[in-house]
C-alpha cells in the first residue's frame, strides 16, 4: 500500500516491495500555494500557484525489484504542460530478518527527462529543462506491528547546465491492516548555483541552485477489494530560490496482485 510515499512529495522512491508480478498504478491531484518567494535566502512578496495531476505506477520484477514510471502534467499561470517522465529501479541487496523487525537495504538507479519543450525564463516555470541521473540508498526497518522508519539519500547528476544535487529523506510511520500513515522530512542541497536577480545578468534559470526544507506527512486506507485513497499535506519552510508554502494532493489507487 505504499505507493502513495512514491512520485509525489517524497522523493521518487521509499523503502517497500509490490512482490513479483504485482502492479500498482496511481492517479493524484495536487495544489500548491506559494505565498512567497526566497529570492537567495531573502523573502520577497513573490507569489504564484501551481495545480497539478500525476500519473504514478509500479510493478514488482521480482520479490527484490521493482521498476516505476511518473508522468505529471503541471500548470502554473500560462504554463501548463506535461513535465518530467521518471524511471526508477530499486533492487533490495540486503534482508535482515530479526526477532520482531526486519531491516532491508535497497538502491535505487532513476533517470528522468523533459516530456515537453516547456518554457523556462520565470517564476511561472514548471521545471529547469533538466536530464536527470539519480543514485539513492535506502535503509528501511520495519516492526512486525507495521511500524517502521526509512532514511533515503544520495546523488542527482544533472545535465544542461543544472546544479547536482543531494537529497535526504527521513520518514517514520505505520502500514498495517487497511491502513497507512507516515510524517516525513525532505531535503535538497544543490551545488554550485546561482541565485535569482544575482549575478551573472541575464540570467540562466536553468542554472539557479534550489535548496528546500520539507515537512509533510500522508494517510492513505484501502477502501475496497484493490482500491483506495490517499491524502498528502506538506510544506517548504525554508531554502533558497525557492517558493514556500504549502502542498496539498490526493489520489486514488489501483493494486493488482498476480493469482
Amino acid at each position: 500500500m505504499c505507493f502513495v510515499t512514491e512520485g509525489f512529495s517524497q522523493g521518487p522512491i521509499d523503502g517497500f516491495y509490490r512482490g513479483k508480478g504485482n502492479l500498482t498504478s496511481v492517479m493524484g491531484f495536487g495544489f500548491e500555494d506559494n505565498q512567497n518567494y526566497l529570492i537567495g535566502i531573502t523573502e520577497s512578496d513573490l507569489s504564484r500557484t501551481l495545480v497539478y495531476t500525476n500519473l504514478f505506477s509500479a510493478f514488482g520484477l521480482s520479490e527484490d525489484l521493482d521498476a516505476q514510471v511518473s508522468i505529471p502534467y503541471m500548470a502554473s499561470d500560462d504554463n501548463q504542460d506535461f513535465q518530467d517522465l521518471s524511471l526508477f529501479l530499486k533492487y533490495r541487496f540486503v534482508k535482515v530478518n530479526l526477532e520482531n523487525s526486519r531491516l532491508d537495504i535497497s538502491l535505487g538507479l532513476g533517470f528522468s527527462t523533459p516530456l515537453s519543450d516547456y518554457d523556462i525564463g520565470g517564476l511561472n516555470d514548471i521545471g529547469q529543462q533538466a536530464t536527470i541521473f539519480d543514485s539513492r540508498l535506502v535503509l528501511h526497518y520495519q516492526l512486525e506491528n507495521g511500524w517502521f522508519g526509512t532514511a533515503t539519500s544520495g546523488y542527482s547528476l544533472k545535465l544542461e547546465e543544472v546544479p547536482n544535487s543531494f537529497p535526504l529523506i527521513l520518514k517514520v510511520g505505520k502500514a498495517a491492516g487497511k491502513w497507512y500513515y507516515d510524517v516525513f522530512y525532505d531535503f535538497q542541497n544543490a551545488i554550485d548555483g546561482i541565485d535569482y536577480r544575482g549575478t551573472p545578468s541575464p540570467q540562466n534559470f536553468r542554472e539557479l541552485e534550489v535548496d528546500y526544507h520539507k515537512i509533510g506527512t500522508t494517510l492513505f486506507r484501502n477502501i475496497s477489494g484493490n482500491f483506495g485513497a490517499y491524502i498528502n499535506y506538506s510544506n517548504v519552510f525554508a531554502g533558497r530560490n525557492v517558493f514556500q508554502g504549502s502542498r496539498y494532493s490526493l489520489g486514488v489507487v489501483w493494486d493488482f496482485k498476480k493469482k
